[in-house]
């Protein structure tokens, strides 16, 4: 279907109503209804997904199950201040940014300007790493702040909301395009850092609880409504070394899974 979608004339018609944010707002609603809880069930066997590794609890809605709690033993948080840690759960793509530009997906490339709406904020991350984290219906969608920090306001980007598969990502500028939201973390051990939260179809809302404020490794930051997802980290120029093997796998189209709060580079200085 997605294929269909993103490679026809008649595909990218029906785009025009599937990413428009309203939609996401109407599809918002019902699963936060109680008559959404019929598809809870449906869910769990479609997507093969086990809860014993999440909190007891009686759900009202579909989005209450879609973002229910794990155990905290479940996903613990690597307290070493000198490891830089995933804020999610996903399967990450790693990046060098070079000359202003990103994530190399099949022939597109993205700058950071344009990820940022702000050029003069992107040229602070010239020579960095881009951390990208897909997360997938099945992913545990609820996500955490990678260090100790002192964080800015939320910045909101309106867009529209394509999906975040490959297949989209090789037709259309998904990252620029979609609706986002990111913050600057002035963070204990690795500079300023980046977070940024993207919404994807049908997901409308991306809900963050703190605007300006101080925050500590592992404290949950937000967390996504229904739908697939992405989280894009930026940091900057020699703070943070990650294993030239993730490079080396990104190149060649391979994704990494990996859970919230576990080790995946070093602080370089």
């Amino acid at each position: 279907m997605l294929n269909l979608l993103y490679g026809s004339a008649l595909g990218r018609m029906i785009l025009k109503i599937l990413t428009y944010p309203r939609l996401s707002i109407i599809a918002g609603k019902f699963l936060d209804s109680k008559a959404s809880r019929f598809l809870i069930p449906l869910f769990i066997k479609k997507n093969n997904i086990s809860l014993e590794e999440y909190e007891d609890e009686e759900y009202e809605s579909f989005n209450a199950f879609f973002t229910r709690r794990i155990k905290p033993e479940c996903r613990p948080v690597d307290t070493d201040p000198n490891h830089f840690i995933a804020p999610c759960d996903g399967y990450l793509s790693v990046y060098p940014i070079e000359d202003g530009l990103i994530m190399p997906v099949k022939q597109s490339m993205y700058s950071v300007a344009d990820l940022l709406k702000d050029e003069e904020l992107a040229k602070e991350y010239d020579g960095g790493t881009c951390m990208v984290f897909r997360l997938c219906v099945h992913h545990y969608h609820r996500y955490c702040y990678l260090d100790g920090a002192f964080k800015d306001d939320n910045v909101h980007i309106d867009g529209v909301l394509h999906t975040v598969r490959p297949v989209a990502l090789r037709k259309v500028p998904v990252f620029k395009e979609n609706s986002r939201e990111y913050t600057i973390l002035h963070t204990d051990h690795f500079g300023d850092v980046i977070q940024m939260e993207v919404g994807a179809m049908f997901v409308g809302r991306i809900d963050n609880y703190h605007q300006k404020a101080r925050v500590e490794r592992g404290l949950e930051k937000g967390r996504f409504l229904f739908g697939g997802s992405t989280i894009i980290v930026l940091t900057k120029k020699d703070m943070i070394r990650v294993p030239s093997s993730v490079f080396d796998k990104t190149r060649r189209g391979k994704e990494i899974p990996v859970k919230q709060g576990q080790k995946i580079g070093i602080r370089k200085r």
